[in-house]
Formats: C-alpha cells, structure tokens, sequence
C-alpha cells in the first residue's frame, strides 16, 4: 500500500501498521482496559445525523475559526502528543510543518521528542501540553520557558496524574526505555527499515524534561514518570496559581462533566478541550462529543470549548461545531500518517480533511462556520 492510495483515517492505520513494530502501533492504537471507550468516541458521531440544506447559493466556503484568541485556517488542530520520533524519525518537526502549511494550529508535549524552542521556528499557533509535576520549582521553570519560546496557548493535561491501564503495552512489554517481551522483540525483528531509521538518525530524547528528570539509560520509565514524578494531588487551587502565573491564553485538557467546565471557568481559563484522552486512561468513560452539547450549554458563552477524542472524518468535525464546539483536536488522525510517511503523510491526512469539511460544508448549504448550528444535526 503506498500513500497516494490513502483516503481516510483506516487507509493511513492500515499504512502505519505495514511500517511499524507491533508494539509502537499498538502503543498508538491502543486504549484502556477493554478499550470500550476507544470505541465509543468514534461510535458516538454515528448516533448522530447532519440535517443539510439546500439552494443555499454557496460560492466560496470560509472554515477558519478563531479559538482561545488564535486565528485557524481551518476548524482542526493537531492535538500536543507525546514520543513522536518514535512513530517517525522527523517527529514534531514533520507536524509542525504541516500544521503551518494548512494554517492551523500545532501543539508540543511535556513529553515530546522535538524542543519547544526549535518547533517555534514555524509560524504557526503553538500549544505546550503541559503535566503537572511533584516539583513545584520544576512546574514553574518549564512554563517560564514555555513563556520565552513564544508559546501563545498553555493547554495543562489533568485527566492523566495517573497512567491508564494500557494492556497491549503490557503484552508487548513496551516502555521507554525499551524492555521488550520476547514476542515483542520478534516484532521489531521483522520490521527492520523502522530499525534503520532509528538507529541512522539523532539519539531519542525528551527535550522539554532533559536537564530536570533522568530518563535515559533505564534511569526512569515512562510509566514512572507518571506515577513518581507527576502530582496525583493536584487541585483547583494548583491550577488556578498556574492560571494567574501563565497570565495568558489557558486551557485544561480532559474536562468531561459540567461542574469540572464552570470550575474553569470561574479560576479564569480561557479553553476547555472535552478529553478522555482518545480512551487512554479511564475506560468506560463517556465519549467527549456525548457530553459536548451539555456543556457548550452550562459554558459555551463564558469559555472556548473544544473536543478531541475518536475524530476521524469531516463529517464529525461539522457535527461538533454544529452542537458549539470552537475547534476540533486530532491524535491518532495524524499519528497514523506521520508513521507512514512523515511530513508528506500529515500534509495528506490535512489536506483530505480540509476537503471533507469544505465539501460536507457546501452540500450543508452553509458559506462559514458561524452558520452550523443545531438546526444542523438530529440525534437517532
């Protein structure tokens, strides 16, 4: 299967698959527990139907949006994931070049393989996904420098103080540093173009932590990080010191319930993104577009609410903005195509999903995205 032969979300899973070791795809692929939320987030878009119509004399279609005061050519983003030169060995520079080339915005991880520095140098809006550390020094430092690198939107993950239960990972034995089973050691035996890649380009590394946590040379595992390093305490009151400490745009990562939505935006927040974290963390959560129009109801005229989670065509991106989503997060859409094939695959994915929006917005009958509206959409 070559990329030119990709035209949606399965053709790129598909694609990946070929490229990459068993445990890094279902490292990407993967979810919690039975992964019946995994299922769910995409599932749920399908109880719902666009009401299109028509004679509506559309001649030029206008999908930009503004979200937490960031001009977007388009209403998707590419959500902050982390370990991306695992999937690719151009990782975060692959995305953030795409992003700026389809005017829309990127955004970095606390954990992610390329620096907040050195991704600035695309002109495009950036997002620092930030984890909230045991260290309150540390938390203050790497926001500071979030700050000098020219971050304009501080997005705080609060769904994860603890990792999820990823079960294919166990069976693989997949981890960073890598302590393979032997099943999953034979997997990398098979694909060795991956291994060349990996080997021929720039030692692995975690930029945004190195020189504050150790984790290279079996020092700490990824999944100790989450349960040694980062703070399972963290509260509202933490939040809103970093809230007054960041003093700009802010955003919180993982809202599902309408209290949580009220509470940020009492403290100040900017955005909101609706998360399970694509079914990563707690399984039998409810799906984020499930749970969407409660909450743009309870806080849509206050804060910017934005959704993520199980977006896999254009045709889901109109039904979120159609129920008062702002913008549109995606992951796995654009993971599965960086790990085939770099930049060019991100450009693909984009570009296929800027003309599925366009189109679906024209045979909607609607010129811009402030014309999508519930009148849109009809729940089975």
């Amino acid at each position: 299967m070559r990329l030119q032969s990709c035209y949606n979300f399965q053709d790129f899973r598909r694609l990946a698959k070929q490229r990459l070791p068993g445990p890094i795809f279902n490292y990407i692929d993967g979810g919690a527990d039975d992964e019946t939320t995994l299922r769910r987030n995409t599932a749920a878009f399908e109880d719902c139907d666009l009401v299109p119509n028509v004679l509506a004399g559309v001649g030029q279609v206008d999908m930009s949006v503004t979200v937490m005061g960031q001009k977007l050519a388009m209403p998707v983003y590419c959500s902050p994931t982390a370990l991306q030169r695992l999937f690719h060995h151009s990782g975060e520079r692959a995305v953030a070049a795409a992003a700026e080339k389809f005017g829309t915005m990127f955004g970095v991880s606390s954990l992610g393989t390329v620096s907040l520095e050195e991704v600035r140098q695309h002109r495009t809006p950036q997002v620092y996904q930030f984890y909230f550390h045991r260290d309150r020094g540390l938390n203050r430092a790497m926001m500071e420098r979030a700050k000098a690198s020219g971050v304009e939107v501080m997005m705080l993950t609060v769904d994860s103080v603890t990792g999820g239960n990823r079960e294919r990972d166990l069976r693989t034995g997949f981890s960073i540093p890598f302590r393979l089973t032997l099943g999953g050691m034979m997997q990398f035996a098979i694909k060795p173009r991956w291994a060349i890649d990996y080997l021929t380009h720039e030692k692995f590394s975690l930029p945004q932590l190195d020189g504050h946590i150790d984790l290279g040379g079996g020092a700490l595992s990824i999944s100790r990080y989450f349960t040694e390093i980062l703070d399972p305490s963290l509260d509202w009151k933490d939040v809103e010191d970093m809230v007054r400490f960041w003093n700009g745009q802010f955003c919180l990562k993982g809202i599902m319930s309408v209290a949580d939505a009220r509470k940020a935006v009492d403290i100040g927040c900017t955005g909101i993104v609706l998360s399970n974290h694509g079914g990563r963390q707690l399984d039998g959560s409810r799906s984020p577009f499930d749970q969407l129009s409660e909450i743009v109801d309870a806080v849509g005229d206050k804060i910017d609410v934005i959704i993520d989670s199980g977006v896999q065509r254009g045709t889901h991106v109109l039904k979120a903005l159609s129920l008062g989503a702002k913008a549109v997060g995606v992951g796995r859409y654009y993971l599965f195509p960086l790990a085939a094939a770099g930049q060019a695959g991100v450009e693909r994915a984009l570009g296929l999903m800027r003309t599925e929006i366009e189109r679906g917005m024209r045979l909607m009958g609607c010129r811009s995205v402030a014309e999508l509206s519930r009148e849109n959409v009809r729940f089975r």
